[in-house]
């Protein structure tokens, strides 16, 4: 298949450039977790010091009680967590002994949103032509096609205990216009609470967006390809998606059983109502990628193959054995998101085993592959991670959120293994996790990320996520005091040798 130069050819995937790898949560800061305050646009700066002209994160949305960016409340909202509280006291909606009195208390970082909150309204009250209240008003009316669902859901969520909308009373359950017009006025002002959250959050991170963009830095979204079952994209548009007439899932999404696991993984997500979908012209989908456009400048679909065929398992078996391959329109939704958007700038997480007719979707959309490292030293010269199997069109890395460190991977493998590593780059020193960063910038590569952890060289116990557990993940933070001139100095000489 050759592929089509049309996509996927405007900045940030127009020359040879590098990045690094790092979720917001992750940034130092006085809180529990990182936020989109002073400490974010520092690391812009390091970005731009350093050489790099990317910074790669994780989804942004709203996250459930297991913390996975990966399993959101919404596909469009941002997550509340994120959101820097000194901002709101900048601005006078929150008082800066409220500031460091809310997190003495259990509810801390959603109090001290509600104080501004309550500021802000009657702010808006008294002076509703204001700068601040005319941009709200704008944020939600122009975020109206998926805004007023969400504040609703969430408001519903918190009325209910937090409980899953399958478990909500019936009407509310089948969205029954009587009672959706009842919640309405009864949670008006938790609607009006969620709007005002998401307002804050989008305005510092396009905030934060225009910052980068200004220095030179590009922002690397990540976009899951399935969505959370408790979701409110899938109760508010369950025609999209293969439910039950009580709202379960008929058949939920993973991967068959493989080398590495013998039930394969059941990850829940319902299953696609493709049929729907494009009968309705992808609108869905393009309402999706519509947030996306605004929040990043280039996206990763994770399992791009899923746009090809996914793996669909009864919703009431316990593993992932007794699935079946369902074909996915790819091609046709592909097509129309490019029809719709066409400077539309996307990779494509292709890891695992992957078909010719995946390899023949992504090809004919030219959108870049990955290639990792820590995969690459199997012992066959043809694996396509090696470095002389990389191609152009591609983005290289080290390791991904989901594998360990590299320095840690390194102290995990065989003596044969090392010796393979050095055999091939003819390199007899120790520092491997050196040479293997070194190795992904040199690559032919048109992008190299790498985690922030490998250039930092960090080992064991600084990993971000282990795939199939539930305990320790998406915690990780650094210090500025890991960032070492020494290390701005690495990440200079690299990007200069290796022209990127």
């Amino acid at each position: 298949m050759i592929q089509n130069k049309k996509y996927n050819c405007n900045a940030p995937l127009d020359k040879r450039r590098s990045g690094i790898l790092l979720h917001p949560t992750s940034l130092p800061g006085p809180y529990g977790s990182g936020v989109l305050g002073k400490d974010a646009y520092h690391f812009i700066d390091f970005l731009k010091d350093a050489g790099y002209s990317v910074w790669q994160t994780l989804p942004l949305g709203p996250t459930h009680g297991d913390g996975s960016p990966y399993q959101s409340q919404s596909v469009h909202a941002g997550n509340a967590q994120l959101i820097d509280l000194q901002w709101l006291v900048d601005k006078d909606w929150l008082a800066e002994h409220d500031l460091h009195n809310c997190f003495a208390d259990v509810l801390g970082r959603s109090k001290c949103i509600l104080i501004a909150f309550n500021t802000f309204r009657r702010l808006c009250e008294e002076q509703s032509d204001s700068a601040d209240c005319l941009n709200f008003q704008k944020f939600i009316e122009e975020q109206a096609f998926w805004l007023d669902d969400y504040a609703l859901y969430s408001a519903l969520k918190k009325e209910h205990q937090n409980r899953s909308w399958v478990d909500w009373p019936e009407a509310l359950k089948k969205r029954k216009k009587k009672a959706l017009s009842k919640a309405r006025e009864r949670l008006k002002y938790e609607i009006f609470f969620y709007q005002f959250e998401q307002y804050l959050f989008f305005t510092q991170w396009l905030s934060l967006k225009e910052y980068a963009n200004k220095k030179g830095i590009y922002l690397f979204g990540d976009l899951p390809i399935f969505v959370a079952h408790d979701s409110a994209d899938v109760w508010a548009q369950r025609q999209f998606f293969k439910l039950e007439e009580e709202g379960d899932s008929l058949v939920v999404a993973g991967v068959p059983p493989d080398y590495f696991s013998a039930t394969g993984q059941r990850w829940g997500n319902p299953h696609y109502q493709w049929d729907a979908m494009q009968a309705s012209g992808f609108s869905w989908w393009k309402e999706r990628i519509e947030t996306q456009q605004l929040l990043f400048d280039v996206v990763r679909i994770d399992h791009f193959r899923g746009f090809e065929a996914c793996w669909e398992i009864p919703a009431h078996e316990d593993t992932a054995i007794n699935g079946e391959w369902v074909k996915a329109p790819g091609e046709q939704l592909l097509t129309a998101l490019y029809q719709a958007y066409p400077h539309l700038a996307l990779v494509a997480e292709d890891l695992g085993i992957i078909t010719a007719e995946v390899d023949q979707l992504r090809e004919q959309f030219n959108l870049p592959g990955m290639k990792i490292m820590q995969f690459a030293f199997s012992g066959e010269s043809s694996n396509p991670y090696l470095p002389h199997n990389h191609s152009i069109n591609s983005v290289v890395y080290t390791g991904t959120h989901d594998n360990d460190t590299t320095l840690s991977w390194l102290e995990t493998i065989s003596e044969d293994e090392k010796h393979y590593i050095r055999e091939y780059f003819n390199f007899p020193y120790e520092n491997l996790n050196q040479v293997l960063m070194s190795i992904t910038m040199a690559s032919v590569a048109k992008l190299a990320i790498l985690p922030l952890q490998d250039l930092l060289q960090l080992g064991t116990g600084h990993r971000m996520n282990t795939p199939g557990t539930i305990e320790g993940n998406w915690q990780w933070r650094f210090g500025w005091e890991q960032l070492e001139e020494e290390t701005l100095a690495l990440a200079r000489q690299m990007n200069t040798l290796y022209g990127r």
